[in-house]
């Protein structure tokens, strides 16, 4: 309000060093403190000024010029396209040539949140020639500047598979899988989160990623006290596993699933939530990767995740995981009814709170029907005939009818438990499905048994 950027502009054109880099600093601190002071900035046609002597100035002072193109750049796409437009992304380039690791940190840092807004801001930043530097960054001995060049990588490679190309092109996979097992936690978060944005695009960029040998070591990371390790190593093997059942299999063989599902077991909340996404990947495949997960003991955890966490996205992710893996055959469908989660299921569906989230709902009630379809196992489809709306009820019926005629201990037990009279009270449409069912239900016994 008092004026203070026009009066900060002449200064960064003065003859002593310390000065212009004191005012590059202030107009960063500005700038990082919120969107319309980043705005007020650029219109006062600071940048052009701040950039033009650049590759003579000092570190101090390149350090300082790239804060402060990144605190612009951080609060929109827009402020981060004014900064391409003036020509920053070149300076930024022989920042990154510079022989101070502060400076190419920095700048490194700058191009990060550039390239973070969307893929057309990532392709400038590409094509200014900044990601085989990057990739020469990412091998330099300071932990720090390694840490912001991955998670830059990271940035450009997670919108379009062709960006993440263009980042393995540069030989950036063998050198971000060597640094897995770093001490360093923050190091390894960007690490693995960069390999995840490369995976997730194609089959074929997952398969580079593995074939850098980052099997069995990251699994070690499902381990790490690091929460955010734990989250993002466990994102890369989601990322890897959605792909193909073949890398699935290859997850299986390394012993991934097991390590998977330990992790789910030992965290809350969102950081179990690519685990979880991961088993349902894994089980969705094929029948024999779902019995995979199934022998892994992977359906108790999953059941956990649905009674203890409050979140619905967390919920409907551990339905959905539970669906996948008893949709297969009538034995996988026994094995998740065994575990009691047709209830929960049953529960969540028809809960009137999990009505706000539509997605916890159709998780809920997608999971059930595909298990109800495969499930021949009465003893836990009994009880859900007592509680379930009508929706959910004739895919029980369906599977009672099928069982009954040719199961005469069920049928005994059906009339004992009181089953036979539940459906004796089920209203159905005339000619409808439900009303076949009931009527191959009651053709399986004497008339007054009916009665």
């Amino acid at each position: 309000n008092s004026g203070v950027v026009c009066l900060l502009r002449p200064l960064l054109l003065d003859v002593v060093p310390s000065i212009r880099q004191t005012a590059a600093l202030a107009l960063g601190r500005l700038a990082d403190y919120d969107v319309e002071l980043a705005e007020a900035i650029v219109k006062a046609g600071i940048l052009p000024q701040l950039i033009c002597s650049l590759p003579q100035e000092n570190r101090y002072y390149k350090k300082t010029a790239a804060f402060v193109l990144r605190a612009i750049a951080k609060h929109s796409p827009q402020l981060a396209q004014a900064i391409v437009q003036c020509g920053a992304l070149e300076m930024l380039v022989i920042c990154l040539e510079d022989f101070d690791p502060g400076v190419k940190e920095g700048a490194a840092w700058a191009f990060g949140y550039i390239a973070r807004h969307n893929p057309e801001l990532s392709q400038a930043v590409v094509d200014a020639g900044a990601v085989p530097l990057l990739v020469l960054c990412i091998q330099e001995p300071e932990i720090a500047l390694k840490r912001i060049a991955a998670s830059t990588l990271s940035d450009i490679s997670k919108h379009s598979p062709e960006l993440a190309q263009t980042v393995v092109d540069a030989g950036a996979i063998a050198h971000l899988a060597q640094m897995i097992p770093n001490p360093d936690a923050k190091l390894k978060r960007q690490v693995l989160s960069a390999l995840s944005q490369i995976a997730k695009h194609s089959v074929d960029l997952a398969e580079l990623v593995v074939e850098a040998e980052i099997f069995p070591v990251v699994l070690t990371c499902l381990k790490d006290s690091d929460e955010y390790v734990k989250k993002n190593g466990a994102t890369l093997i989601r990322e890897i596993a959605k792909h193909t059942p073949e890398l699935s299999q290859l997850i299986v063989n390394s012993g991934g699933v097991a390590a998977v599902i330990d992790c789910i077991g030992s965290c809350r909340g969102t950081v179990r939530l690519p685990g979880i996404m991961t088993l349902g990947y894994v089980a969705a495949h094929s029948e024999n990767l779902s019995m995979a997960v199934i022998v892994s003991k992977g359906i108790p955890p999953l059941c956990v995740c649905l009674l203890e966490e409050h979140e619905d996205h967390i919920k409907a992710a551990a339905a959905w995981a539970l669906g996948q893996i008893g949709r297969h055959t009538t034995e996988h469908a026994r094995h998740v009814a065994v575990a009691n989660v047709l209830p929960t299921l049953l529960d969540i569906f028809v809960d009137t709170r999990s009505s706000e989230d539509l997605k916890t709902k159709a998780s809920g009630f997608k999971a059930l029907k595909n298990i109800l379809q495969k499930c021949t196992y009465l003893p836990a489809l009994e009880p859900l005939l007592h509680e379930a709306p009508p929706t959910i009820m004739k895919h029980i019926i369906g599977q009672f009818s099928k069982v009954l005629p040719h199961d005469s201990k069920a049928r005994r037990l059906f009339v004992t438990t009181g089953g036979l009279k539940k459906v004796q009270e089920i209203q159905a449409e005339p000619g409808s499905l439900l009303q076949e069912y009931i009527n191959t239900i009651n053709n399986c016994y004497p008339e007054e048994i009916v009665r």
